[in-house]
């Protein structure tokens, strides 16, 4: 395999490290926090720059209120808490306050996803990449692992426009280079293939690099591509692979309605027609457990990937 890791980190900690860079390169970014500084890994930052920080409580419509009023003076307020409630709890103020103004607020989102695992089904959120791409104007950013969640992290500071930023809670592989500079909209390519192309985001970029390995050893040929970036869609690496390829899997943590594989297949029907396998959440909400064993029920895992891979070579 040409990626491979050394160490597992937590993808949180790689946001709470570029908000500490930050604070020491951008007098303007402030930070806000709904009462989870420990699991957002705030610490650092409030170490460095106290007088940037504001600890709303467990007031998080008021988060949102408060962070784009922050803008109206030229501050780039970045605000943590979980996804679920980084989301649904607050649909209404980032979409009235944030998005219809297009303020420059940075939604910082942990715990996504089913991986922060024994939280449970009240905490996990599955529907969060489908609420926030519909507004106008958010970009939604979802990536794999410590060092790109950290460049992803410094990038949305110096880009205009509200962002949309998830991570997650559970450690994994570190496998991206540290030094590989983060383009928004731009996905990479990871490894060429000629069978099928693998598409993934997030935790899911990993477990579709090891199910490639796998399968190669079987005589089937993936290219896999990392689309951290699922608002706006990198189109043309995607159309450019399944030219080749002529089949894709899509593999993210989230509910296949409204996620990066219905993103895809809308793009493909106006561009390209392509069959299609989407290795995601089949539109149920998750349970307590750890996070490998809900990866295992509920398909999101490297064998998922595999087995999807075969799905579409049979078709």
């Amino acid at each position: 395999m040409k990626y491979t890791y050394t160490e597992k980190k937590d993808t949180r900690s790689g946001f709470g490290a570029g908000l500490a860079e930050l604070a020491d390169k951008n007098p303007n970014v402030v930070a806000l926090c709904a009462d989870l500084i420990g699991s957002l890994k705030m610490e650092k930052f409030i170490e460095k720059a106290p007088e940037r920080f504001f600890q709303v409580g467990i007031a998080e419509a008021n988060m949102m209120g408060i962070a784009a009023g922050l803008t109206i003076n030229g501050k780039i307020p970045f605000t943590g808490t979980f996804a679920n409630f980084s989301t649904s709890r607050v649909y209404d103020q980032i979409r009235q306050s944030i998005a219809y103004s297009g303020k420059n607020v940075k939604i910082c989102a942990s715990h996504a996803g089913l991986t922060l695992g024994e939280d449970g089904a009240t905490h996990q959120v599955l529907e969060d990449i489908g609420m926030m791409k519909m507004l106008p104007g958010m970009t939604v950013i979802n990536p794999c692992d410590y060092n790109q969640t950290k460049a992803a992290t410094l990038a949305i500071a110096d880009f205009e426009g509200p962002v949309y930023l998830r991570f997650g809670r559970p450690t994994v592989p570190v496998f991206m280079p540290e030094d590989m500079p983060f383009e928004i909209g731009k996905g990479i390519l990871l490894q060429e293939g000629k069978d099928v192309t693998i598409v993934a985001t997030g935790h899911l970029v990993w477990e579709s690099l090891v199910a490639a390995d796998e399968l190669e050893k079987e005589g089937i040929s993936c290219e896999v591509i990392n689309i951290h970036t699922i608002k706006p869609l990198d189109e043309e690496i995607i159309l450019k692979s399944v030219e080749k390829t002529g089949r894709i899997v899509t593999a993210e943590e989230h509910n296949y309605l409204g996620g990066l594989g219905e993103s895809v297949a809308g793009m493909l029907s106006r561009r390209r027609p392509t069959i299609q396998e989407f290795v995601a959440v089949n539109d149920t909400f998750g349970e307590s457990a750890t996070p490998a064993e809900l990866m295992k029920k509920y398909q999101i895992d490297a064998a998922a990937v595999k087995e999807a891979v075969k799905r579409i070579l049979a078709r």
